[in-house]
C-alpha cells in the first residue's frame, strides 16, 4: 500500500470499554480530515461490525464534542472475533472462521485501511488480519497497562486515578470502625493497576497477580499493625491473584468470548480466610467496571490525542501493519506482530515495589 492515495479509512474499537476511546477517535479522523482529507468510515461494536457490515460514514460534526465522553461514540464489543466467532448451531455456540467474509466487508467499503483501538486480544485479531493482506494501523488500549510494546496504554491513568479515590474513600471507613478493609482493584494477570494505585492511595498491603501471596505473612502484617495501635488496615488485592500453590477466583465463565474466564471475588475469599486466622473484622470492595467508566483524565485525554495524531501520520504516510506506542515521551510505532499474543506484567525487581516496601507497604509475600 506504500505509495498509494489513502482515499478512506475504517476505525472501530474493540474489546472492554476504556476511558480515552472517543479522543482517538476524535484525533484519528479530525487529523485525517483536516490535514489529509481522507474520508473515515465508523464501524459501529468493533469487530463485531466488521463481521456483520456495520458501518457508517463519520463526518466531521460526528467527532466534534466528544473529548471528554467516556465509552466510545461506536460501540465496542469484546465477544467478537472474525478467526473464531461464536455462531449458533443447534442452539449451541460454536466458533467459525468468517474471515473471508469480513475481509470481503473491508473491500466493499473501499477501505485503504482500518485504525483498530484495542488491547492485546485486538492487536492479535489486527496481527491476523495483517497476514491476510489487511492493511491496519494499532491503537493501544486498556486500562490494565498490561500491553506489549508500549510503556503505558490510554485508559491506564484514569482506572488508576478511580482505584486511588476508592482506596482514599475506603480509609475512613477503616479507620472509624477498626477494620481490615480490602480493595480489589482490575488487571487481569498484571498488577500494573493495583500497584500504583496501592501505593498512591497508601495501602498497608499490596497484592499482585505476579506474586502467590502468603496468607499466614498477611495475616502477621495486619496483626501486628493491630499490636501497635494502627486498629485498621487497607489491602489493595489485584482480582489475578492466587496464594500460594492455588488458583485465581473466577467469578463467571462466558462461553462465547475469546476470554471465557472472567475473574472477581479474591477480596472477598482472602478477606474471609483473614478474619478466620486473625478474629480481626474484614470487608471487602469490588470496584469492577467502575474503574473503566466515566471521562478520561487530562493525561489520558492528551496520550489518546497523541496516539490518534500518530496513528493517522502512519496511515497517511502507507505506514501500515504498527501500532502507535509511547517509548519514554516520545510517540513510536511497532510491528503489530511482535505485540498481539504477548502480556506486559509487572516484574519482580521493578522500582515500584522497591518503594512501595520502602515506606512500610508489604506486598503480597516476602520476595
Amino acid at each position: 500500500m506504500t505509495g498509494k492515495k489513502v482515499r478512506r479509512v475504517g476505525i472501530l474499537t474493540a474489546g472492554g470499554d476504556c476511558p480515552g476511546l472517543n479522543a482517538v477517535i476524535r484525533a484519528v479522523a479530525k487529523s485525517l480530515m483536516l490535514n489529509h482529507k481522507v474520508e473515515v468510515i465508523g464501524i459501529e461494536d468493533g469487530f463485531e461490525g466488521l463481521i456483520e457490515d456495520r458501518m457508517r460514514v463519520l463526518s466531521y460534526d460526528d467527532v466534534s464534542g466528544i473529548l471528554q465522553r467516556g465509552g466510545t461514540i461506536l460501540g465496542t464489543s469484546n465477544k467478537a472475533d472474525p478467526f473464531a466467532q461464536a455462531i449458533l448451531v443447534d442452539g449451541k455456540p460454536v466458533k467459525k472462521d468468517v474471515s473471508a467474509g469480513t475481509i470481503a466487508h473491508v473491500e466493499k467499503w473501499r477501505l485503504d485501511a482500518l485504525v483498530c483501538i484495542g488491547g492485546d486480544g485486538s492487536m492479535s485479531i489486527s496481527r491476523k488480519l495483517v497476514e491476510r493482506g489487511v492493511p491496519v494501523v494499532g491503537v493501544p488500549k486498556t486500562i490494565d497497562n498490561d500491553l506489549f510494546g508500549t510503556d503505558v496504554t490510554f485508559g491506564f491513568d484514569t482506572a488508576a486515578s478511580i482505584a486511588t479515590d476508592a482506596i482514599d474513600r475506603i480509609h475512613t471507613t477503616a479507620q472509624s470502625h477498626h477494620r481490615v478493609m480490602l480493595v480489589e482493584i482490575m488487571g487481569r494477570t498484571a498488577g500494573w493497576l493495583t500497584i500504583s494505585a496501592g501505593i498512591a492511595g497508601g495501602a498497608d498491603v499490596i497484592i499482585l497477580p505476579e506474586m502467590e501471596y502468603d496468607l499466614n505473612y498477611i495475616c502477621e502484617k495486619v496483626a501486628e499493625r493491630s499490636r501497635y495501635g494502627k486498629r485498621f488496615s487497607i489491602i489493595a488485592v489485584s482480582e489475578g491473584a492466587k496464594p500460594r500453590g492455588g488458583e485465581v477466583v473466577v467469578s463467571r465463565l462466558v462461553k462465547d468470548s475469546h476470554e471465557s474466564i472472567r475473574l472477581g471475588g479474591v477480596s472477598i475469599k482472602l478477606g474471609n480466610d483473614i478474619e478466620d486466622l486473625t478474629g480481626l473484622e474484614t470487608r471487602a470492595t469490588v470496584l469492577g467496571h467502575l474503574q473503566r467508566g466515566g471521562p478520561p483524565t487530562p493525561n489520558d485525554r492528551i496520550l489518546a490525542t497523541r496516539f490518534g495524531v500518530g496513528a493517522a501520520a502512519l496511515v497517511a504516510t502507507g505506514q501500515f501493519n504498527r501500532m502507535v506506542a509511547l517509548r519514554g515521551t516520545d510517540i513510536v510505532s511497532v510491528p503489530i506482530t511482535e505485540v498481539g499474543g504477548r502480556t506486559r506484567t509487572v516484574p519482580l525487581d521493578h522500582p515500584l515495589l522497591d518503594v512501595a516496601e520502602a515506606v512500610g507497604t508489604a506486598l503480597g509475600a516476602k520476595r
